[in-house]
C-alpha cells in the first residue's frame, strides 16, 4: 500500500459499529497492512478530554452549536496528532465516527443548517474525506434498546428523546444517498456474523489492491 487509506464507521446509537470493528480487525490484520484504529471524539488525550465534556450526562446546558464546535475542535486536534501522520506513513486508518456524525447529529438532528456544519467540518479537516465510509443502519427503537441493555456507559446523547435519534437516522440515510461514491450502507439489524461478513466484503471489494481475498 503506497498511500494511506482512511475508512470511517458511522451509525446511530446502538448500530453496533464499534462491536463490528472489534471483530473485523483480526481478519484485516491477516493482510500485510499496518492498521490503526481510533475514535471520535477522542483518540488522543486532548480530544478525549473534550469527549468527556460533550458526553457527560450532567452537561445538558450544551446547545447544538456548542456541541458542533466541541466536536470540530476534538476532530482537528485528533487529525493533527494521530490520523494525518498515520496516513502519511501509508497506514490503513479506521475511525469510529468522523465528519458524517456531525452532519447527522448537529445538522439534521439539531437543525443547524447542513451547509454550516459542512463548512465547519471542512475548516477542521482541511477538506479531508474518507476513502470509504460504512454506514451501519438500524431501526431507532432497536438501537436504543441495545444501548439501554448493553454493558457500555449510557451518555448524554443516548439519553436524548427518541425523536432526536430518529432524526439522526434519517439524516444518515440522506447522507448515504448524497454520497454513494464513498458510503456503503450495512444492514445492522442482521445477526452479528452477517454484519461482520458484509463489512469485510465491502472493505475488500473497495480496496482489492490491498487485500488478497483471504
Amino acid at each position: 500500500m503506497n498511500k494511506g487509506i482512511l475508512i470511517t464507521f458511522e451509525g446511530p446509537e446502538g448500530a453496533g459499529k464499534t462491536t463490528v470493528l472489534q471483530h473485523v480487525l483480526p481478519e484485516l490484520a491477516k493482510q500485510d497492512i499496518d492498521i490503526i484504529t481510533t475514535r471520535e471524539p477522542g483518540g488522543i488525550r486532548i480530544a478525549e478530554s473534550i469527549r468527556e465534556i460533550i458526553l457527560a450526562p450532567e452537561n445538558t446546558a450544551i446547545d447544538g452549536k456548542t456541541e458542533l464546535l466541541l466536536f470540530a475542535a476534538a476532530r482537528r486536534q485528533h487529525l493533527n496528532e494521530k490520523v494525518l501522520p498515520a496516513l502519511a506513513d501509508g497506514k490503513l486508518v479506521i475511525i469510529d465516527r468522523f465528519i458524517d456524525s456531525s452532519v447527522a447529529y448537529q445538522g439534521y438532528a439539531r437543525d443547524i443548517p447542513v451547509s454550516d456544519v459542512e463548512m465547519i467540518n471542512n475548516f477542521a479537516t482541511d477538506g479531508l474525506l474518507p476513502d470509504l465510509t460504512l454506514y451501519f443502519d438500524v431501526d431507532t427503537a432497536v438501537g436504543l434498546a441495545r444501548v439501554m441493555t448493553g454493558d457500555r456507559e449510557v451518555n448524554r446523547l443516548d439519553l436524548e428523546a427518541q425523536e432526536m435519534h430518529e432524526k439522526v437516522r434519517a439524516g444518515y440515510q440522506k447522507i448515504a444517498v448524497l454520497h454513494p461514491e464513498r458510503i456503503i450502507t450495512i444492514d445492522a439489524s442482521q445477526e452479528l456474523d452477517q454484519v461482520i461478513a458484509d463489512t469485510l466484503l465491502a472493505i475488500k471489494t473497495k480496496f482489492p489492491e490491498s487485500f488478497d481475498g483471504n
